[in-house]
């Protein structure tokens, strides 16, 4: 690769984290070359490193592309544009630019369309069942939380579409506007324009439903849960650990425990682990020492059977392909509001959740291990709290 031109080098490698399934393109300068790399299922793997020669005229491609100055080096830039594929597919694409040590680098991060259903997700039929009553009401608010890149932005833009197909107004605050919904009004921040500043605007629009990108600031949580507490459906992020975090978390953000206990309905807390490729997957009686493990961690409900890949062509050899959700939900119920009214600790919190609600992200993640989904490697490698 490193003999090709910068046009057909992006064009090439644009055409591989389509085809692998890739969510971003990473193009790094070193001192001898251009590192490439491809994430695929949350990792990063390597590819053919690009020739040094090219990088300027790679970067000022991309640049063009996006739309952005060619003529600008020393600051970030950011910027999206789209391209199509052999396959006449349109693949849209969101671009950061950043000065490095030995040059410009630049992250590409693939858009795939968002037009998930909930169970291709990873939510069971109880927790769909959950979402889709509280999407039916005309107020409170719903709450998403996880770590970066643990699929919020699937989430709420699988809920946005199931409510675009109601005659209900739809407005959203985004930073950056990441998929295109033809029946929502979509706005973005930007300077001068924060998500406080868009959410004002947002409600003299006459809104029902609110998307509010992320709420992380104490002027952006006031003005989110007035707006749900006023008749607005709100849909927003939070980051926090678990779900009883997200409702610590605003209370750090100066909410008052009365709003809180009066407008958040249900919240959504959630990390993604890469599911078993169902080309080369194989399944396996548990041994002892697995099964003594699993009970140790989770207590009750051990599988018989484990699913494992072995690895193929189609999953790099990894065993792995795709990923799914593992998800915690937390419904406000009275028991709940008196908890939050009372300012209850984290610890109480917790254990009033993991007793009184859903299963918790573990219990989840089991749950998929059981199905053969996932495996008990991908469930204890994330971090739950």
């Amino acid at each position: 690769m490193a003999s090709l031109s910068a046009t057909s080098a992006l064009d090439s490698l644009i055409t591989i984290a389509h085809e692998t399934g890739a969510s971003d393109l990473h193009l790094d300068p070193t001192e001898s070359g251009i590192l490439v790399r491809i994430r695929v299922d949350g990792y990063l793997r390597a590819l053919d490193p690009l020739s040094k020669e090219i990088h300027e005229e790679l970067v000022a491609r991309i640049k063009v592309l996006a739309g952005l100055r060619t003529d600008e080096h020393f600051v970030p830039q950011d910027g999206r544009f789209y391209y199509i594929s052999n396959n006449e597919d349109r693949i849209d694409i969101r671009l950061s630019i950043a000065p490095t040590y030995y040059g410009e680098n630049a992250v590409l991060r693939f858009l795939t369309p968002s037009q998930y259903e909930l169970p291709a997700l990873g939510f069971s039929a109880a927790h769909e069942a959950r979402l889709l009553d509280l999407l039916s009401q005309s107020h409170g608010m719903l709450l998403v939380s996880g770590p970066t890149g643990s699929g919020k932005t699937t989430t709420l833009y699988s809920l946005l579409r199931i409510i675009a197909k109601q005659p209900l107004s739809l407005v959203t605050i985004e930073d950056p506007i990441e998929y295109s919904i033809e029946e929502a009004v979509q706005m973005q921040t930007r300077k001068g324009f924060s998500f406080a500043n868009g959410l004002r605007s947002i409600l003299r629009q006459d809104p029902d439903v609110i998307m509010v990108g992320e709420i992380r600031d104490e002027e952006t949580a006031g003005l989110a849960t007035n707006a749900a507490l006023t008749g607005h459906l709100v849909l927003s992020t939070v980051h926090a650990n678990d779900a009883p975090g997200v409702l610590l978390r605003l209370m750090d953000l100066k909410v008052e425990p009365f709003l809180i206990a009066s407008t958040v309905s249900l919240i959504v807390a959630q990390r993604l682990v890469r599911k078993v490729c169902v080309t080369c997957a194989i399944e396996e009686i548990i041994t002892q020492a697995e099964h003594d493990r699993l009970s140790t961690i989770f207590g009750v409900g051990v599988p018989e059977y484990l699913m494992r890949g072995t690895g193929c062509n189609a999953c790099n050899g990894s065993g792995y392909r795709g990923r799914l959700g593992v998800y915690e939900m937390l419904e406000i119920n009275q028991e709940m509001q008196r908890a939050i009214l009372a300012k209850a600790s984290t610890k109480d919190l917790r254990a009033l959740a993991h007793t009184t609600g859903p299963s918790p992200l573990l219990a989840d993640g089991l749950s998929k291990i059981a199905s053969g989904l996932t495996t008990v490697e991908e469930v204890l490698r994330i971090k739950y709290e």
